[in-house]
């Protein structure tokens, strides 16, 4: 008689246990569901997309004039770029994950380096052109302005993805609630999958809709830097496209 209720307590409490567990199980899946993956920690983003990206910014550097080139000899910067960016590969190869606080600085040091040698050969093409100086064939000019235009997009690519929410690393640890940049799938997260998440990608394209329209699309910047960001990326983008498409078809006629 006392072994049946000891196995009788032992199976109502087993099945106690088991349903504890699943009602676990289920809060934890619906606490996924109600929260955003942009809002909770989840894994680091690819590694190889942003790498590609850089590279080619980078293969772009040598195709400058050397009138354009911030430091001589004109391999000196595409070098530096790419020992920054073997650190930053060879401390994270597969995916953008925080590991250590000097690989944020690492990847901000890369895009300062980026930044710096194309806004010089901005600066330079845009002074050459005011001053009628160094572009006497516009086919040449044309494709000069190009890899300035394309290097441009890049450059301002990697600042969005850089700090919107505090950067790839912080946004992995969902340690930011509120957004810089607001995307379609954060307004309906029911047209997107629950794993959806802002990636590199993502900000390359507002940097080029920014660029081409000079003006937002479908991400709207809600902090007052990236409104500042985005509008000097249209800024610099308008000046060059305007001076080079203008002294191209002077030179033509």
């Amino acid at each position: 008689m006392n072994d049946g209720m000891h196995d009788d307590t032992g199976g109502g409490t087993g099945d106690a246990e088991s349903r504890l567990a699943r009602i676990e199980r289920l809060l934890e899946s619906g606490e996924r569901e109600l929260v955003p993956a942009w809002q909770r920690v989840t894994r680091g983003e690819p590694r190889w997309t942003v790498t590609v990206v850089i590279l080619t910014a980078v293969g772009l550097q040598l195709t400058l004039p050397h009138r354009l080139i911030l430091l001589h000899p004109a391999w000196a910067m595409p070098v530096l770029e790419l020992v920054l960016l073997a650190g930053l590969v060879a401390a994270n190869p597969r995916r953008v994950e925080p590991s250590t606080r000097w690989l944020r600085w690492l990847g901000l040091a890369l895009i300062c380096v980026i930044s710096l040698a194309n806004g010089w050969a901005a600066v330079r093409l845009v002074a050459d052109l005011v001053n009628g100086q160094g572009a006497d064939q516009a086919v040449p000019l044309l494709l000069t302005g190009g890899v300035i235009w394309v290097t441009n997009v890049i450059v301002f690519a990697l600042w969005y993805w850089e700090w919107d929410r505090g950067g790839p690393m912080a946004r992995v640890q969902g340690e930011h609630r509120y957004a810089d940049f607001l995307f379609v799938q954060m307004q309906s997260p029911e047209i997107a999958p629950s794993d959806w998440e802002p990636a590199f990608l993502d900000y390359l394209y507002l940097s080029f809709t920014n660029a081409t329209a000079f003006s937002p699309t479908d991400v709207m910047p809600l902090s007052r830097w990236s409104k500042m960001l985005m509008m000097l990326q249209s800024s610099v983008s308008l000046v060059t496209v305007v001076l080079v498409v203008a002294r191209a078809v002077n030179i033509l006629k």
